[in-house]
């Protein structure tokens, strides 16, 4: 019962932080002619920003273990902001170049990886190397189909922002590996 309330208390905080965040853009628009954001553009990011915290909250709800919350929050923000940037101004040219729809693979190797992996340390490691390399084979894509030739795009921009987000992964990766390690260490040291 204790715990409910707890989840309640903390899926209530979580809509009043993403509210909260949602008036940035509001404001900013009232100043600013650059931030022009219509009701569906709030509606997703709302979305996005409540299911990321969502998500993170019923992940985590079970487990006291530092590392193991650290590496789901790094692995959630990396897809946060993989999403955020992919459709807010794309990660290869603009928001509507087609390559850009290979990203979301990331994001779906990603979910059915944790749900294989029944959310747990070992497994999401593994997930989180599998995202690596989906988006270094993607980087790979980019080349191979002429995408560094647009004009807007440089070799060095498709290699700087899929290289970021390669490790991203990794460093999520290490930290589930990590934590892994150390409920493993955890369960011997109980058992002797």
């Amino acid at each position: 019962m204790n715990t409910d309330k707890s989840l309640f208390r903390s899926i209530a905080m979580l809509a009043v932080s993403t509210g909260l965040l949602l008036l940035i853009p509001l404001i900013a628009m009232q100043f600013s002619n650059d931030v022009v954001w219509t009701l569906s553009d709030f509606i997703f990011a709302g979305t996005l920003l409540f299911g990321t915290g969502l998500t993170y909250k019923l992940i985590t709800r079970k487990s006291g273990e530092i590392i193991f919350r650290m590496a789901v929050g790094f692995a959630l923000f990396t897809g946060f902001f993989l999403i955020w940037s992919n459709l807010a101004v794309g990660i290869i040219g603009s928001e509507n170049n087609a390559i850009n729809l290979l990203y979301f693979g990331v994001i779906f190797i990603g979910i059915i990886g944790a749900f294989i992996a029944r959310f747990k340390s070992k497994g999401l490691a593994l997930t989180m190397f599998a995202m690596a390399i989906i988006q270094a084979l993607i980087t790979v894509t980019a080349f191979i189909t002429g995408m560094h030739h647009l004009p807007e795009v440089t070799v060095y921009h498709i290699l700087a922002v899929n290289g970021f987000f390669i490790t991203l992964f990794i460093v999520a990766a290490m930290l589930f590996r990590f934590a892994a390690e150390d409920q493993t260490s955890g369960n011997s040291v109980e058992t002797k």
